[in-house]
């Protein structure tokens, strides 16, 4: 008892100290000016966090609520301190106005930042990446129209008020506190006392030690980094990923292995008959019918499937449009990036079915109802071999509506492609369609008869997309029809990627690895084969697609062999991977019905058997052996390194190619 009543008198004198020490660090007037600033970026950037913690799919209980939230307290208190710890030490009017100039910009920036991860969380589930702000700067134009379909007057309102008190209030504070205008610069001279400055340093280190322990991971058991703070995750994500070591990849791949000269050589059975491929934008495998004979959204898909090679369990590589259609296009995975590499001149390693066709004697033309700058899709169709190329800018808009803020409504392909048709439809063609209308922010035209298929409303607006999709198709399908074409083609439907609806708290497509992200429709539809129907059971990935249509033509491939094989022929089951669209964000390896995740930390590891489990709800990985699991990521992060070298290797020996002398080309041949 005496001991108690001897530390409260200590403990007192102690918090005095400290207090009489920090009142020194600065006048009255520049505590005001700092604190009217920092107080309420502290309370704004955790009061946003509070919110994600609390609109989470599982609400943690108190201990792992103070988890979750302990990194954005942590990163905020060293963030002021440091402001404070920097003012104290500069006095000069010189180094305060630099110092100060810089205080505004970043309490401006600070805000922007954490608002948008926010935001972005909010939309998709997924944490902000530095990554992903670096894309959203360079291609803003392409993507503003994503951007304005999140942000309503409201949020303008609000950052105009941020902006206006970020420049004005900390003035305009202190002079209600302190009765005179006051702005940090006019305090000069150096400390008047040596503990000062000790106090002013020992504030900075604090600072330190804030961050420091911010960056910890979670105690608790949830992703690091969801607990971490915005901009820690930012900064982490960068330097404190796990890898292979390159070195050790890149000498395993070889150049010579790669795709890139390979040709179709006729068999007897060979004949040049027409190919379409139709990409539908979304579409998951448990939204069509053929998939989930309870919901009736694709009635015409599902006729169409009774007499066409359906592939039962067929995944993307990557749930992504762009990066789909390289695997199906070319029969390589495409690059695991969000720079577009695809679309850089000659960049995939391979050569793609449509150039592959175009030797043949095949015409080549490309149709999408979406605007052709988003990710260089011109350049990217170019990349595949195409000779033609119908965007929505080459298309009359009149009479059709816009669906949403990348392009109108499918049915405005419909008359470009008979014109096209009629003109090229005399000997082998190429044709592909790629749909937009089920791409978020899922709208359908006014005049379109909607259903209800869910109870959900978000859900139920997609899969009316989805519906007028197949009325898309079937109207296609019609046209061939009509011209006379539908005998001789071979028709290939399948989606570029599913989407997700909050079913692991992810939303839209980009990070969605679980199946309703990644599994998707494909069938082979031919009018001279698989009357009944066909079914493959064995686990594909849309890597499959080109050498299935090859093989449905009657060619062999020569000169090279791609990563995918042809349905026709028997599969062995073997593990499929899938990468996130965004930079170490998440891999996934699928074997049979087991199917492994790893989430750079973002998430814990899960592990699910899809035999029992679907739908994904049953995390199991604390019954599987820690030495399968170590296994399985390494695997996942060798291939993830090997489909970078691959692209890396190609691109160093184009460069070699170009940079070769003359006579260094004529000793070569």
């Amino acid at each position: 008892m005496k001991i108690l009543l001897n530390f409260v008198p200590m403990t007192r004198n102690v918090l005095r100290e400290m207090a009489s020490r920090l009142r020194g660090l600065l006048t009255f007037e520049d505590w005001v000016y700092l604190l009217s600033l920092l107080a309420p970026l502290f309370l704004y950037n955790v009061a946003l966090k509070v919110v994600r913690i609390t609109t989470q799919l599982n609400i943690p209980g108190p201990l792992g609520f103070a988890d979750q939230l302990r990194s954005d307290v942590f990163f905020n208190l060293g963030y002021a301190a440091l402001w404070i710890g920097l003012f104290a030490i500069v006095r000069g009017r010189l180094g305060r106005t630099a110092l100060l100039a810089l205080f505004h910009l970043s309490c401006l920036l600070l805000p922007v930042l954490t608002t948008a991860a926010h935001f972005y969380y909010k939309t998709t589930g997924s944490t902000l990446d530095y990554s992903l702000i670096i894309l959203t700067l360079t291609s803003f134009e392409e993507i503003q129209g994503v951007i304005a379909s999140e942000v309503t007057g409201l949020h303008w309102a609000l950052l105009s008020a941020v902006l206006f008190y970020s420049i004005a209030g900390p003035a305009m504070i202190t002079r209600l506190a302190s009765g005179d205008w006051h702005v940090p610069v006019w305090t000069e001279g150096a400390p008047a006392e040596r503990g000062a400055l000790r106090t002013a340093l020992a504030t900075c280190f604090a600072a330190g030690a804030f961050v420091l322990v911010s960056t910890l991971p979670s105690a608790t058991g949830v992703g690091n980094y969801f607990a971490r703070d915005a901009i820690v995750n930012m900064v982490l994500n960068e330097v404190a990923t796990a890898r292979i070591e390159e070195p050790l990849v890149v000498s395993s791949v070889s150049v010579e292995d790669l795709p890139t000269d390979t040709r179709l050589v006729a068999t007897p059975r060979a004949q040049k008959r027409n190919v379409v491929l139709v990409f539908l934008e979304s579409v998951r495998a448990r939204s069509a019918t053929p998939y989930n004979p309870e919901l009736e959204t694709t009635p015409f898909l599902d006729e169409l499937a009774k007499d066409s090679l359906m592939a039962q369990n067929a995944y993307a590589v990557v749930p992504h449009t762009s990066k789909s259609m390289v695997a199906a296009h070319c029969g390589v995975e495409p690059p695991l990036d969000t720079k577009m590499t695809e679309s850089e001149p000659d960049a995939i390693p391979a050569r793609c079915l449509p150039d592959l066709l175009k030797e043949q004697g095949y015409r080549t033309v490309f149709f999408q109802s979406a605007t052709e700058n988003f990710e260089r899709r011109r350049a990217l169709v170019e990349n595949f071999g195409y000779e033609e190329f119908y965007p929505l800018e080459s298309m009359d808009t009149e009479g059709y509506d816009q669906v949403n803020y990348f392009g109108y409504e499918d049915d405005i392909m419909l008359e470009p492609s008979r014109r096209w048709l009629k003109e090229n439809g005399d000997g082998p063609f190429m044709a592909t369609y790629l749909t937009v209308t089920s791409h978020h922010d899922y709208n359908v035209p006014p005049d379109f008869e909607t259903e209800k298929f869910s109870d959900k409303e978000l859900v139920n607006k997609y899969q009316n997309t989805v519906h007028y999709q197949d009325a898309f198709l079937e109207k296609l399908f019609r046209q061939y029809r009509e011209l006379g074409l539908y005998d001789e083609t071979i028709f290939v439907v399948m989606a570029d990627h599913g989407e997700g609806f909050g079913e692991h708290g992810l939303y839209q497509h980009d990070n969605t690895i679980y199946n309703e992200g990644i599994k998707i429709p494909l069938l082979f539809h031919d009018p001279r084969r698989f009357e009944g129907g066909e079914v493959v059971e064995t686990p594909v990935q849309n890597l499959v697609v080109l050498p299935t249509v090859v093989d449905l033509l009657g060619y062999r491939i020569e000169g090279g062999e791609y990563r995918g094989r042809s349905l026709l022929d028997p599969l062995e089951p073997k593990p499929l991977k899938v990468s996130c669209w965004v930079e170490n964000r998440c891999l996934a390896l699928i074997d049979g019905d087991e199917k492994y995740i790893y989430h750079f930390g973002h998430r814990e590891q899960e592990y699910f058997d899809l035999s029992e489990d679907p739908l994904e709800k049953n995390n199991v990985i604390g019954r599987q052996r820690e030495e399968r699991i170590d296994r399985l990521r390494n695997e996942l992060l060798f291939w993830e390194a090997y489909v970078r070298a691959m692209y890396e290797q190609h691109m160093i020996s184009l460069r070699e190619e170009t940079t070769a002398t003359p006579m260094e080309t004529t000793a070569a041949e």
